[in-house]
């Protein structure tokens, strides 16, 4: 057995969404680290031409706004224009809506039920070809759904689709786990926790607060979310199928309850 090799990504292909910055920046960064060349997508191009600045010629923008079916079909097509096969895609791309249920508008329902549902589940689809292409080897493609804890656990704030959607995405990420596994897919999911990104700002502008309730005593790091990733897009995670990985400090499985004595 040799493991040497286990964690390297050399040649392989990936596409990471929302991977200007926050999460899928880390992930893309961890991901060229280990030899893999990686396209990162977003909707604004000026973004992403300088994540690849900045991560180097392994490191290819290309930028589209993926929160439309036909979005998501053309983001498929301009990889396929590059590329002849895809061994790594990231559903990375989301939207939060936090307003009071009084308030709640059909708006903020729809934009972030279909940024973090119905895109993975279309673009996963419109790549469904050169995913297949690049599982068609000894080892199989990955698809990687960010998720979030808060598909797992209610937080305190009133996002009702944003927690909607992430618990729908785990789900999802099972349901296509046991359709693409048999095209040489494997599916799996990322859960963080707090992470600072633009998503995340209690955690960016409030790290050392927010790190009081987490039981590592800390926030998620670069490497924390890079190094998940890493482990599933890679050999070592071969054999890892419709699982959900939580990346939170120990938030959802460690804390420890309050209780009342009787």
């Amino acid at each position: 057995m040799d493991t040497s090799k286990l964690f390297r990504l050399d040649d392989r292909v990936a596409l990471v969404t929302g991977g200007s910055r926050g999460i899928g920046k880390m992930i893309a960064a961890g991901f060229i680290a280990q030899g893999a060349r990686v396209y990162v997508s977003s909707r604004k191009a000026a973004a992403c031409e300088e994540t690849a600045a900045e991560l180097g010629p392994n490191c290819i923008a290309l930028p589209q706004d993926v929160s439309t079916v036909d979005g998501c079909r053309a983001l498929a097509a301009a990889l396929a224009e590059r590329e002849e096969r895809l061994d790594i895609l990231v559903n990375n791309a989301g939207a939060a809506w936090g307003v009071a249920f009084e308030d709640f508008p059909e708006s903020g329902w729809d934009k972030v039920m279909d940024l973090n549902v119905k895109s993975p589940f279309f673009l996963t689809q419109s790549l469904h070809a050169l995913l297949k292409a690049g599982g068609a080897g000894q080892r199989p493609a990955k698809v990687i759904n960010i998720t979030s804890i808060d598909g797992q656990r209610l937080n305190p704030w009133e996002t009702y689709s944003y927690h909607a959607s992430k618990s729908a995405l785990i789900y999802l990420t099972k349901r296509l786990a046991a359709r693409l596994v048999r095209d040489g897919i494997n599916v799996t999911s990322i859960a963080p926790g707090a992470f600072a990104s633009d998503m995340n700002k209690a955690a960016r502008d409030h790290g050392e607060t927010v790190a009081r309730g987490i039981p590592a005593g800390r926030i998620g790091t670069d490497e924390d979310m890079a190094g998940t990733a890493i482990y599933l897009a890679s050999r070592a995670g071969d054999y890892v199928i419709g699982e959900t990985i939580t990346v939170d400090g120990g938030l959802v499985h460690a804390s420890l309850g309050t209780s009342i004595d009787a």
